[in-house]
């Protein structure tokens, strides 16, 4: 099923309440996905606290990634290719990513992606889609910084339609990546972020913050910035504590 030239076919475990859909998906075989009603533990970057109500689409699709595992670097990029082309299929518009995980309308965040590796083979890509949850309900601190589905589109397309589109967009992106890497999904892919102003701050030891404007990312995922002094900086992810959009 990992050749470019067949379509995956897709095994779905559902589940109406689960603490992590990415730890179940860890354990399953490439093309299955864990689909949830509700998450208890879930969680995004550096494991800060995902709220996962009622009403939102919560899911975590596994992925073969055959060959160097530096190739699958771009995985987060990649998914965030696939959840903003998926939307784009219903009628959303003005879709922007937040590096590294964040699909935003406006100021608002919509969806958010978690790409974790439990074994060397395959990928864990999970994402959650605000669909006719209320997450503010949940944590009033997100009032005003979150969009759904429910307010983007009218009517609202159903569950499993955007469920069967957002995992079909996943094994394009898959089998591109599986095919030559990054460089088809680039041009498209570096139109998406907020390409304005931004302050960096790496990981210890270096621990240094910079300023400057954020210009997307290259073949390999690395951020391109260029600071206030007028240079380029090259920054791998790993090195990147905090994206803040100033």
């Amino acid at each position: 099923m990992s050749n470019e030239s067949t379509t995956p076919v897709w095994h779905l475990h559902n589940h109406a309440l689960v603490e992590s859909t990415n730890d179940l998906a860890g354990q399953l075989p490439g093309w299955h996905a864990v689909v949830a009603e509700r998450q208890t533990s879930g969680r995004g970057r550096y494991r800060r606290n995902w709220v996962s109500d009622a009403g939102g689409i919560w899911v975590s699709a596994v992925l073969p990634t055959p060959g160097p595992a530096e190739r699958w670097a771009i995985l987060p990029l990649a998914a965030g290719w696939a959840l903003r082309e998926m939307l784009a299929t219903l009628g959303v518009a003005g879709t922007r990513l937040r590096w590294p995980n964040d699909l935003m309308i406006g100021p608002a965040k919509l969806a958010g992606i978690l790409v974790e590796r439990f074994n060397p083979t395959t990928a864990v890509i999970g994402i959650g889609i605000n669909y006719t949850n209320d997450p503010a309900a949940a944590d009033p601190a997100l009032l005003g910084r979150v969009t759904r589905l429910a307010d983007l589109v009218r009517p609202i397309p159903p569950r499993e339609a955007v469920l069967a589109a957002l995992l079909a967009h996943l094994a394009q992106a898959q089998q591109r990546i599986a095919a030559g890497g990054l460089s088809q999904l680039l041009p498209t892919l570096n139109t998406a972020w907020h390409t304005g102003r931004v302050t960096i701050t790496l990981h210890p030891p270096a621990s240094t913050v910079l300023h400057g404007t954020f210009h997307g990312v290259t073949e390999t995922g690395d951020l391109i910035l260029r600071t206030d002094d007028a240079r380029q900086h090259i920054l791998p992810p790993l090195d990147v504590a905090l994206l803040r959009e100033d």
